[in-house]
Protein backbone atom coordinates (compact mmCIF):
# COMPACT_ATOMS: atom_id res chain seq x y z
CA UNK A 1 0.00 0.00 0.00
CA UNK A 2 2.85 2.76 0.51
CA UNK A 3 4.54 1.99 -2.41
CA UNK A 4 1.12 3.05 -4.20
CA UNK A 5 1.14 5.91 -2.58
CA UNK A 6 4.77 6.86 -3.43
CA UNK A 7 4.30 6.03 -7.30
CA UNK A 8 1.28 7.16 -8.53
CA UNK A 9 -0.66 10.62 -8.02
CA UNK A 10 -4.08 9.03 -6.68
CA UNK A 11 -2.60 7.60 -3.84
CA UNK A 12 -4.84 4.69 -2.64
CA UNK A 13 -6.15 6.14 0.84
CA UNK A 14 -7.63 2.81 3.18
CA UNK A 15 -8.28 5.41 6.94
CA UNK A 16 -10.62 7.03 7.66
CA UNK A 17 -10.90 11.11 8.43
CA UNK A 18 -8.43 12.69 5.45
CA UNK A 19 -8.41 16.52 6.06
CA UNK A 20 -9.47 17.89 2.32
CA UNK A 21 -7.29 21.27 1.63
CA UNK A 22 -8.78 24.28 0.01
CA UNK A 23 -7.14 26.79 -1.64
CA UNK A 24 -8.96 29.27 0.88
CA UNK A 25 -10.36 27.34 3.48
CA UNK A 26 -9.58 24.20 5.50
CA UNK A 27 -12.55 21.19 4.67
CA UNK A 28 -12.46 18.33 6.94
CA UNK A 29 -13.96 15.12 4.83
CA UNK A 30 -14.81 12.65 6.62
CA UNK A 31 -14.08 9.35 4.07
CA UNK A 32 -17.15 6.71 4.72
CA UNK A 33 -16.61 2.92 5.67
CA UNK A 34 -13.84 1.05 5.46
CA UNK A 35 -11.66 -0.57 2.65
CA UNK A 36 -13.59 -3.71 2.30
CA UNK A 37 -17.30 -3.31 3.76
CA UNK A 38 -19.95 -3.74 1.76
CA UNK A 39 -21.91 -0.87 -0.59
CA UNK A 40 -24.61 0.49 -1.98
CA UNK A 41 -24.00 4.22 -2.71
CA UNK A 42 -20.83 6.21 -2.95
CA UNK A 43 -21.54 7.35 1.08
CA UNK A 44 -20.02 3.78 1.62
CA UNK A 45 -22.83 2.49 4.12
CA UNK A 46 -21.91 -0.83 5.65
CA UNK A 47 -24.38 -3.20 6.58
CA UNK A 48 -25.07 -4.95 9.74
CA UNK A 49 -26.60 -8.63 10.12
CA UNK A 50 -28.71 -9.86 13.39
CA UNK A 51 -29.23 -13.67 14.56
CA UNK A 52 -32.63 -14.74 13.83
CA UNK A 53 -31.84 -18.09 15.10
CA UNK A 54 -33.31 -19.85 18.23
CA UNK A 55 -31.31 -20.02 21.21
CA UNK A 56 -28.74 -23.24 22.14
CA UNK A 57 -31.80 -23.61 25.29
CA UNK A 58 -34.52 -23.04 22.59
CA UNK A 59 -37.13 -26.23 22.70
CA UNK A 60 -38.69 -27.33 19.13
CA UNK A 61 -41.73 -26.00 20.27
CA UNK A 62 -40.64 -22.96 21.04
CA UNK A 63 -38.98 -22.53 17.84
CA UNK A 64 -42.01 -23.70 15.73
CA UNK A 65 -44.19 -21.63 17.96
CA UNK A 66 -42.02 -18.68 16.05
CA UNK A 67 -44.05 -17.15 12.92
CA UNK A 68 -42.30 -16.36 9.32
CA UNK A 69 -42.13 -12.58 9.26
CA UNK A 70 -44.86 -11.21 6.31
CA UNK A 71 -43.78 -8.72 3.83
CA UNK A 72 -46.41 -6.16 2.84
CA UNK A 73 -46.11 -4.71 -0.52
CA UNK A 74 -46.04 -1.02 -0.65
CA UNK A 75 -49.22 0.72 -1.22
CA UNK A 76 -49.50 1.96 -4.92
CA UNK A 77 -48.40 5.40 -6.03
CA UNK A 78 -50.91 7.60 -7.05
CA UNK A 79 -50.55 9.59 -9.93
CA UNK A 80 -50.93 13.11 -8.14
CA UNK A 81 -50.18 13.75 -4.43
CA UNK A 82 -51.79 15.78 -1.62
CA UNK A 83 -50.85 18.20 0.39
CA UNK A 84 -47.42 18.03 1.29
CA UNK A 85 -46.64 14.04 0.37
CA UNK A 86 -43.20 14.30 -2.06
CA UNK A 87 -43.55 14.67 -6.00
CA UNK A 88 -44.85 11.16 -7.67
CA UNK A 89 -43.18 9.85 -10.61
CA UNK A 90 -45.84 11.08 -12.69
CA UNK A 91 -45.53 14.55 -11.22
CA UNK A 92 -41.89 15.12 -11.88
CA UNK A 93 -42.85 14.08 -15.67
CA UNK A 94 -45.48 16.06 -16.22
CA UNK A 95 -43.11 18.96 -14.70
CA UNK A 96 -40.33 18.38 -17.20
CA UNK A 97 -42.78 18.10 -19.91
CA UNK A 98 -44.27 21.56 -18.88
CA UNK A 99 -40.95 23.23 -18.29
CA UNK A 100 -38.52 21.96 -21.33
CA UNK A 101 -40.44 24.11 -24.09
CA UNK A 102 -38.89 24.16 -27.69
CA UNK A 103 -36.90 27.57 -26.45
CA UNK A 104 -35.21 26.11 -23.50
CA UNK A 105 -34.07 22.87 -24.91
CA UNK A 106 -32.98 24.57 -28.10
CA UNK A 107 -30.93 27.55 -26.50
CA UNK A 108 -29.08 25.49 -23.82
CA UNK A 109 -26.69 22.86 -23.31
CA UNK A 110 -26.28 19.99 -20.87
CA UNK A 111 -23.08 18.85 -19.22
CA UNK A 112 -22.14 16.37 -22.27
CA UNK A 113 -22.51 19.53 -24.33
CA UNK A 114 -25.41 18.24 -25.87
CA UNK A 115 -28.78 20.70 -26.58
CA UNK A 116 -31.04 20.98 -23.50
CA UNK A 117 -30.18 21.93 -19.94
CA UNK A 118 -29.21 19.97 -17.53
CA UNK A 119 -31.29 18.28 -14.70
CA UNK A 120 -30.50 19.42 -11.21
CA UNK A 121 -33.62 18.57 -9.38
CA UNK A 122 -37.11 18.86 -8.91
CA UNK A 123 -38.61 19.46 -5.55
CA UNK A 124 -41.86 20.53 -4.07
CA UNK A 125 -42.10 23.93 -3.57
CA UNK A 126 -43.04 25.70 -0.36
CA UNK A 127 -46.65 26.81 0.19
CA UNK A 128 -47.15 30.72 -0.46
CA UNK A 129 -47.29 32.47 2.82
CA UNK A 130 -50.81 33.30 2.46
CA UNK A 131 -51.47 29.60 1.76
CA UNK A 132 -50.16 28.64 5.17
CA UNK A 133 -51.75 25.66 7.20
CA UNK A 134 -54.60 25.58 3.52
CA UNK A 135 -55.37 22.38 3.25
CA UNK A 136 -56.65 22.65 -0.42
CA UNK A 137 -53.35 24.98 -1.38
CA UNK A 138 -52.49 23.68 -4.36
CA UNK A 139 -48.91 21.61 -5.31
CA UNK A 140 -46.07 23.12 -7.11
CA UNK A 141 -42.58 21.93 -7.75
CA UNK A 142 -39.64 24.02 -8.32
CA UNK A 143 -37.14 22.50 -10.96
CA UNK A 144 -33.80 23.57 -11.48
CA UNK A 145 -31.88 23.22 -14.64
CA UNK A 146 -27.93 24.49 -15.57
CA UNK A 147 -27.19 25.32 -18.63
CA UNK A 148 -23.56 24.91 -19.65
CA UNK A 149 -24.01 27.38 -22.85
CA UNK A 150 -23.71 30.56 -20.73
CA UNK A 151 -22.90 28.98 -17.06
CA UNK A 152 -26.55 29.75 -15.86
CA UNK A 153 -28.84 28.47 -13.15
CA UNK A 154 -32.28 28.29 -14.11
CA UNK A 155 -35.34 27.94 -11.68
CA UNK A 156 -39.34 27.68 -12.51
CA UNK A 157 -41.84 26.93 -10.40
CA UNK A 158 -44.84 24.85 -11.98
CA UNK A 159 -48.27 25.40 -10.59
CA UNK A 160 -49.22 21.20 -10.24
CA UNK A 161 -53.19 22.21 -10.54
CA UNK A 162 -53.44 24.38 -13.16
CA UNK A 163 -49.69 23.43 -14.74
CA UNK A 164 -48.69 26.58 -15.80
CA UNK A 165 -45.23 28.04 -15.20
CA UNK A 166 -45.59 30.80 -12.20
CA UNK A 167 -42.28 31.81 -12.15
CA UNK A 168 -38.84 31.57 -13.78
CA UNK A 169 -35.21 32.86 -12.35
CA UNK A 170 -32.04 32.72 -14.12
CA UNK A 171 -28.84 33.12 -11.83
CA UNK A 172 -25.12 33.28 -12.70
CA UNK A 173 -22.32 32.39 -10.00
CA UNK A 174 -24.78 29.86 -8.56
CA UNK A 175 -23.58 26.47 -7.99
CA UNK A 176 -25.77 23.99 -6.41
CA UNK A 177 -24.95 20.70 -5.54
CA UNK A 178 -24.01 18.33 -8.36
CA UNK A 179 -25.81 15.63 -10.30
CA UNK A 180 -25.08 12.02 -10.89
CA UNK A 181 -24.55 12.91 -14.74
CA UNK A 182 -21.97 15.54 -13.73
CA UNK A 183 -20.16 13.62 -11.66
CA UNK A 184 -20.02 10.57 -13.90
CA UNK A 185 -19.23 13.28 -16.72
CA UNK A 186 -16.10 14.85 -14.63
CA UNK A 187 -14.88 11.55 -13.88
CA UNK A 188 -15.03 10.74 -17.15
CA UNK A 189 -13.27 13.71 -18.30
CA UNK A 190 -10.35 12.93 -15.52
CA UNK A 191 -9.88 9.58 -17.02
CA UNK A 192 -9.49 11.00 -20.52
CA UNK A 193 -6.88 13.57 -19.72
CA UNK A 194 -2.84 12.66 -18.98
CA UNK A 195 -3.73 14.10 -15.05
CA UNK A 196 -6.02 10.99 -14.64
CA UNK A 197 -3.10 8.41 -15.50
CA UNK A 198 -2.48 8.21 -11.45
CA UNK A 199 -6.37 7.49 -11.17
CA UNK A 200 -6.23 4.35 -13.35
CA UNK A 201 -2.72 3.56 -12.09
CA UNK A 202 -4.20 3.58 -8.46
CA UNK A 203 -7.11 1.58 -9.79
CA UNK A 204 -5.01 -0.92 -11.39
CA UNK A 205 -2.57 -1.71 -8.58
CA UNK A 206 -5.42 -1.95 -5.96
CA UNK A 207 -7.63 -4.69 -8.74
CA UNK A 208 -5.31 -5.84 -11.50
CA UNK A 209 -8.11 -4.66 -14.11
CA UNK A 210 -8.06 -1.39 -16.47
CA UNK A 211 -10.05 1.65 -15.32
CA UNK A 212 -12.25 2.32 -18.72
CA UNK A 213 -15.34 3.34 -16.74
CA UNK A 214 -16.90 5.80 -14.27
CA UNK A 215 -19.13 2.69 -13.49
CA UNK A 216 -15.99 0.63 -12.17
CA UNK A 217 -16.24 3.59 -9.29
CA UNK A 218 -18.17 5.05 -6.28
CA UNK A 219 -17.51 8.63 -6.80
CA UNK A 220 -18.19 11.56 -4.29
CA UNK A 221 -18.18 15.42 -5.69
CA UNK A 222 -17.41 18.81 -4.30
CA UNK A 223 -18.77 22.05 -6.47
CA UNK A 224 -14.82 23.66 -5.87
CA UNK A 225 -14.58 27.84 -6.22
CA UNK A 226 -12.03 29.86 -7.23
CA UNK A 227 -9.71 31.86 -4.53
CA UNK A 228 -8.05 34.57 -6.23
CA UNK A 229 -4.31 34.11 -6.47
CA UNK A 230 -4.89 30.71 -4.57
CA UNK A 231 -4.99 28.30 -7.81
CA UNK A 232 -3.71 27.98 -11.57
CA UNK A 233 -4.70 30.93 -13.56
CA UNK A 234 -6.76 28.43 -15.89
CA UNK A 235 -8.91 27.72 -12.42
CA UNK A 236 -9.96 31.49 -11.63
CA UNK A 237 -13.13 31.07 -13.30
CA UNK A 238 -14.28 28.15 -11.13
CA UNK A 239 -17.51 29.69 -9.05
CA UNK A 240 -19.30 31.38 -12.58
CA UNK A 241 -17.86 28.26 -14.16
CA UNK A 242 -18.84 24.51 -13.08
CA UNK A 243 -16.04 23.25 -11.25
CA UNK A 244 -15.95 19.97 -9.21
CA UNK A 245 -13.44 18.10 -6.73
CA UNK A 246 -13.85 14.01 -7.29
CA UNK A 247 -13.60 11.84 -4.34
CA UNK A 248 -13.16 8.42 -6.34
CA UNK A 249 -13.13 4.94 -4.31
CA UNK A 250 -12.61 1.53 -5.64
CA UNK A 251 -16.01 -0.58 -4.77
CA UNK A 252 -15.72 -2.60 -1.96
CA UNK A 253 -12.27 -0.81 -1.90
CA UNK A 254 -10.19 1.24 -1.28
CA UNK A 255 -10.50 5.30 -1.71
CA UNK A 256 -8.14 6.58 -4.23
CA UNK A 257 -6.79 10.46 -3.23
CA UNK A 258 -7.49 12.71 -6.03
CA UNK A 259 -7.80 16.15 -3.81
CA UNK A 260 -5.22 18.07 -5.88
CA UNK A 261 -7.21 17.91 -9.05
CA UNK A 262 -10.78 19.96 -10.12
CA UNK A 263 -12.06 19.27 -13.05
CA UNK A 264 -13.93 22.50 -15.25
CA UNK A 265 -16.73 20.99 -16.59
CA UNK A 266 -17.88 24.25 -18.12
CA UNK A 267 -14.38 24.32 -20.01
CA UNK A 268 -14.08 20.22 -20.10
CA UNK A 269 -10.65 20.58 -18.38
CA UNK A 270 -8.69 19.24 -15.67
CA UNK A 271 -6.29 21.06 -13.97
CA UNK A 272 -3.59 20.44 -10.70
CA UNK A 273 -3.74 22.78 -7.53
CA UNK A 274 -0.74 24.54 -6.30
Amino acid sequence: MRKIVRRHLGKVVAGTGIAVAGTAVMVAVTLPGSAGADESAGTGTAGSTASTGGGAGQSAQQQAAVQPGVVEELPAEGEKGRGRDPLTDGEMARVERIVLNRQLLNASENVEGERGPQRIGINLADPEAAEVGDRNAPRRADVSYYDYKDDTLVTRTVNLDTGRVERTGTQHGVQPPLSRAETAEATRLLMADPLGAGLKADYKDATGAELTSPDQLLVTSMVYRAAPGAQPAVLDTCGDHRCVRLFPKVKNGAWIDARSLVVDLSARKVARLG
